[in-house]
């Protein structure tokens, strides 16, 4: 098929679950013979790394910049009540849509659309074209938007009610035009279909199983893990969470266990704030096999639901046993006691991680049973057979091609 795909930023290198998310999509998608034109408006320039990852998997790779966030354009703009915040900051962009316009000049088997942020400057051109396309969305904004709520100055928070409010008439007016939408779990569907008022497609989020199938966890290593994006407000609500409350309760009974916490974006004043040595403050890894191999278990005291999960779907599949809450793991098929531990109650959070730390057998199980879960159901492999089968029912919606006006003539002049 030829696909022409499109992204708010570069999806290399895979600093968030949603960029790794199309990294390995991409990837699966050029391994089947997929002929692949990348439209990408990224925020920071295309480096050698970025060029070097990506195109080998693409037939094409346009990337165009993105203006500044503090640009007077967003901030004359904001006003605006048709587009919430972010469809701003990645929308307005004239560049980017005359690119996208003379790309539909062009035979598309499949056009993919990523993320209802990035959708306004290619709106007008598709209702236009009347092409079929699909839009995936990744997280309901206007619902994320709470996880940052409490974190802002009084003063901003009616502005951001304001915000959630414009994103919810936005994903109302957004998510009701394409022809398919995809959604990556089965919870995110049911509220996408709520919203758009329509039959919501599933393609999961994955993990490169292969990758991550020699990694041993250090059972009697006392350390905890964490990795997330810290760029995500409930990445970092989730780590004040746990320093405040948590880990002060599990240190009580076992002042020995660590935590080590990694990801970009790491706020630099939490070091100073938490000055304590049984803290690893790691910060970005492109490869997670050595800290997992050298980590007890994965702990992910999430509040908010959303985001990809990607990072306890790795965890998972490198056989490190989850500790973790209803929100954490939201969107995942997982049982409670079966594939992971969890509570909502910091104070049962730190007894099931001391109980655990204790119970080498346990955590041997936990961890098996989470690498065949994630194998058999979120391998990347299995989230591309869903994806190409969205694109299937695309190509069969597609108008059958004109004939050229020179066909036309010379069928004439044979009658």
């Amino acid at each position: 098929m030829r696909i022409l795909w499109t992204l708010p930023y570069l999806p290399w290198p895979t600093t968030s679950g949603s960029k790794t998310r199309q990294y390995h999509l991409l990837r699966e998608l050029a391994q089947h013979g997929h002929r692949i034109t990348l439209l990408v408006q990224s925020k920071v320039p295309l480096g050698d790394s970025a060029r070097e990852a990506l195109e080998p998997l693409v037939e094409r790779l346009i990337v165009l910049p993105r203006r500044p966030l503090h640009s007077p354009l967003n901030l004359l703009a904001s006003p605006i009540i048709d587009y919430p915040m972010r469809a701003i900051i990645h929308g307005l962009a004239p560049c980017l849509r005359h690119q996208f316009e003379q790309l539909l000049d062009e035979p598309w088997d499949v056009i993919q659309i990523e993320h209802s942020y990035s959708f306004q400057p290619f709106e007008k051109a598709l209702q236009a074209r009347g092409l079929p396309y699909m839009l995936s969305e990744h997280t309901l904004e206007s619902v994320m938007g709470a996880a940052c709520h409490d974190r802002l100055p009084l003063w901003l928070r009616p502005l951001n009610a304001f915000d959630r409010w414009r994103y919810r008439r936005w994903e109302q007016r957004v998510l009701r035009q394409p022809s398919e939408v995809v959604a990556v779990s089965a919870h995110d569907a049911e509220l996408i279909s709520q919203i758009s008022g329509r039959p919501v497609n599933v393609v999961v989020n994955g993990v490169d199983c292969d990758h991550y199938q020699d990694v041993r966890p250090a059972a009697h290593s006392q350390r905890l893990l964490f990795v997330g994006n810290f760029e995500y407000g409930a990445n970092l609500e989730a780590i004040e969470w746990a320093l405040e409350e948590i880990l002060p309760q599990v240190w009580m009974s076992n002042p020995a266990v660590r935590l080590a916490i990694a990801g970009h974006a790491l706020p630099a004043s939490w070091k100073l704030h938490w000055n304590d040595p049984r803290i690893e403050w790691i910060g970005y890894r492109p490869d997670l096999r050595e800290l997992q191999r050298r980590s007890a278990l994965f702990f992910a005291p999430l509040r908010y639901a959303g985001g990809s999960k990607v990072k306890i779907l790795e965890a998972m599949a490198a056989g490190l046993p989850v500790i973790s809450t209803s929100k954490g793991v939201s969107g995942l098929a997982l049982n409670n006691g079966e594939h992971y531990l969890g509570s909502d109650d910091s104070g049962q959070l730190a007894l099931q991680i001391n109980q655990l730390l204790n119970q080498p057998w346990r955590m041997a199980q936990l961890g098996e049973t989470g690498r065949q879960f994630v194998r058999q159901r979120h391998d990347w492999s299995v989230a591309a057979q869903q994806l190409e089968t969205v694109h299937m029912r695309l190509t069969q919606a597609a108008p059958a091609p004109q004939p050229s006006a020179s066909a036309v003539l010379l069928g004439r002049s044979a009658k």
